[in-house]
């Protein structure tokens, strides 16, 4: 026995050694080779970080064997990534940093190679969400639309839909928790859905994404990155109080997370309210009023050769859908017509990390609500009364979807075989039916490569896609609300090819070219009744065709230690495009709108510079151009194409060190959004307009605690304007006026 247990112990050795994996060394300045504290030491793909203590040591336990990428970050220095062998036992590796005033490179999470950005092939944009705050922003939704190239279809100020050049509705794909959102996306007054607490940082991919994502990413991904859990061993706790002046909207989130070695734990909850906005004229926009609250929690348990997280996210909503100016009062409680809307969103992702390969699988369930309650008119005694008598439209989406992605390791090239499906069900439970019962099935394989070579770096990939959906038939065979039953198969192969070299030492080449492909959706294929929060009537067409779509981007970048210049251009053609447009008929005095489709395409692209002169660092001119044309194939404008919008930003900071986390900044903005004559035949066009912004924000100590502070003042001068994208633009009604944000982070 003595001999048996001696064996055992013996046997668990190797195992033991391998979780004793680590890697060590220091980080220092190249300039004096003094040390750096607080320097951020990260392994992205295990998703394991460290940061260096006052002698610029760092240590990273519990690693596997293999090769991964190591990030080292820190402010007023050059990023740095390096693929490190990680060997059985200790691993030691030195960094010398080399000072810089460009901002610090991000790790992009939504393309699978956890590259930094200048080293990703295909352009991504990022931005946190401290930056989008720190302009503003309302909503999420509200927060994207600074980003060049990305707008948003506005409802009011409280529903947004993400425009990624042009593109909108099921054409741009959604991920959150890294799963997609599904949320009867296909309707106009359809917001966004998730709220920006436990929200770190959102990415967009601008071009066809059908090989990462399959359908639906046919025009772009809005990629929503959760807050990261806490260091090991590490405790942390905040709150955030927002006001806005306008809306007399006031919200507050807090949250708390805490790690050890292997287990790991973080929660978040937000409310937040809003009365109606007021245009510059002063005029209350009745019914543009919403509420939400917010639950966000997740856990995780990590060892060395194995991670799994499970996060789970509930959103409730209130919103008004305004139609009308009418009622000038400052109520928060919605008006009819409303929505009341409910999302549970629960992912999990897992990890296996071996010697030359990797393992990850990613499954999520959400479970969408949606309730549209309307006006009800009824006599009684010669009069005429409104009241609510239940939701007129009451659908449940429940989406079931899963992602395997193995990755083996092969030298230089590193490559992803991967599986990704969704099976989802639509019931009706309302008085009203739109869309039918019906089941919708994806499923997709991909297989994509990322070669790097000494100064360049080549990706290429394919996939092949398969959606059916089967719909119920709805009413009575003959009515003029009828919905006949449905069974319909699509299926495409995707291929994409980019590839991405440093021409000097400060110019950077992109250059991608990728087809994408969408299947109808059950809105465009089978809905036949009034969309009270459109005001009309839309009717669906089962003779649509799949859009499919080739869209080449070229990207060029040029930065030294003044000045960083970029040009992204692109053009999309796309087959079969489904849009809507007007019979000129009417059906209980609302407009019949129907389903139609024939070629399209789009064109335009971003440029901008940022100019940060040395030495004076805390001085910074941003501007940025962002444009796109979109027709069909009989030369006619596509519907909701953004105004070409110039963006100039002067920036200050100061009181900082390098190394300092938080800085002091003021910015002052101008918007120039310029004239859109180019319309759909339904459309009209849309003056241009001027908007001043200014801001002011930093962090200051209280009794040792952290206060970050954020004030930003939008459309100062109190514009009265409507943009080509407001969906309230054919009632005449304006967009928000000026508006002041107060933002305070307490950390605890």
């Amino acid at each position: 026995m003595k001999q048996y247990y001696i064996s055992m112990l013996l046997a668990l050795i190797p195992l033991f050694i391998h979780a004793q994996n680590t890697v060590n060394g220091k980080i220092t300045d190249s300039e004096n080779g003094q040390p750096l504290e607080q320097v951020s030491v990260y392994i992205p793909q295990l998703e394991k970080g460290t940061v260096t203590d006052a002698s610029g040591s760092y240590l990273l336990k519990d690693l596997p064997e293999g090769t991964y990428k190591l990030i080292i970050s820190y402010l007023g220095y050059e990023t740095y990534s390096i693929s490190l062998n990680i060997n059985s036992g200790n691993n030691t590796f030195n960094y010398a940093m080399v000072p810089s005033a460009i901002e610090i490179d991000e790790v992009v999470l939504s393309t699978p190679f956890h590259k930094l950005q200048r080293e990703n092939v295909m352009k991504v944009e990022q931005k946190s969400i401290a930056e989008l705050k720190s302009n503003g922003a309302i909503t999420l939704a509200d927060g994207i639309s600074n980003i060049a190239g990305v707008s948003s279809v506005s409802t009011g100020v409280g529903i947004g839909k993400p425009v990624i050049r042009g593109l909108s509705f099921n054409r741009v794909l959604v991920y959150t928790q890294g799963i997609r959102l599904e949320n009867q996306q296909f309707g106009g007054e359809h917001g966004l859905g998730i709220n920006d607490a436990g929200i770190s940082s959102v990415e967009v991919i601008k071009g066809p994404a059908s090989l990462l994502y399959g359908s639906d990413a046919l025009g772009g991904v809005l990629y929503l990155n959760p807050e990261s859990f806490a260091l090991p061993g590490e405790t942390s706790g905040d709150v955030n109080l927002n006001y806005f002046t306008n809306t007399l909207g006031y919200g507050a989130n807090a949250g708390v997370k805490t790690s050890g070695e292997k287990l790991k734990f973080l929660a978040r909850g937000a409310y937040a309210s809003n009365a109606d906005y007021e245009t510059g004229e002063g005029t209350g926009v009745t019914n543009s009023r919403f509420n939400e609250a917010d639950l966000k929690t997740g856990m995780a348990y990590q060892a060395s050769a194995f991670k799994t997280e499970l996060r789970y996210n509930y959103n409730f909503s209130k919103l008004g859908i305004p139609e009308e100016i009418g009622v000038q009062d400052n109520q928060r409680e919605p008006l009819l017509p409303n929505q009341e809307i409910a999302t549970h969103v629960l992912s999990s992702k897992t990890n296996f990390f071996f010697k030359k390969s990797s393992l990850e699988a990613t499954f999520g369930y959400i479970l969408n609500d949606r309730k549209e309650f309307e006006e009800h008119h009824h006599e009684e005694e010669g009069e005429e009364h409104e009241e609510e008598e239940g939701p007129s439209l009451n659908m449940d989406l429940s989406t079931f979807s899963y992602n395997l992605q193995y990755n083996p390791q092969w030298g230089s090239m590193t490559t992803i075989f991967g599986v990704q499906g969704m099976h989802q069900k639509n019931e009706n439970f309302g008085e009203e039916v739109l869309i039918p019962n019906a089941i919708t099935n994806d499923f997709g394989v991909l297989a994509t490569s990322h070669v790097h070579f000494n100064k360049s770096d080549l990706q290429f990939g394919l996939r092949y896609d398969l959606r059916s959906i089967n719909g119920e038939s709805s009413g009575i065979e003959g009515d003029e609300e009828f919905i006949p039953a449905l069974d319909k198969n699509f299926n495409s192969f995707n291929a994409a090819v980019g590839y991405r070299t440093d021409l000097t030492n400060n110019i950077l080449l992109r250059l991608n070219l990728a087809t994408g492909f969408r299947a109808p959706n059950l809105s465009e294929l089978t809905s036949n009744g009034h969309h009270s929060g459109a005001n009309r009537v839309e009717i669906g067409n089962q003779d649509l065709d799949s859009e499919q779509n080739v869209q080449v981007d070229f990207a060029m970048e040029y930065a030294n230690q003044h000045i960083e210049v970029y040009a992204n251009a692109f053009y999309n053609n796309v087959s079969d495009y489904i849009y809507l447009q007007p019979t000129g008929e009417f059906r209980e005095g609302d407009p019949i709108y129907i389903f139609d489709q024939q070629d399209a395409k789009l064109y335009g692209g971003e440029f901008g510079f940022h100019l940060h002169p040395h030495p004076l660092d805390w001085l910074h001119f941003e501007s940025s151009f962002d444009m796109v044309f979109g027709e069909l194939e009989d030369k006619t404008d596509l519907p909701l194409i953004p105004a070409n919008r110039w963006n100039n930003t002067l920036r200050v900071e100061w009181n900082t060190t390098k190394g300092t986390k938080y800085k002091s900044y003021a910015f002052a903005t101008v918007q120039s959004h310029f004239d859109q004559n180019r319309v759909a035949t339904f459309e009209t066009p849309t003056s241009g307009y001027n908007l001043f912004n200014m801001g002011i924000g930093g962090e200051i100590k209280i009794f040792e605690h952290h206060v970050g502070y954020k004030i930003s003042g939008n459309n100062l001068f109190d514009k009265t304007y409507i943009s080509h994208l407001s969906r309230l633009k054919p009632d005449g009604i304006a967009n928000i006026g000026r508006n002041i944000a107060f933002n305070l982070s307490i950390g605890l």
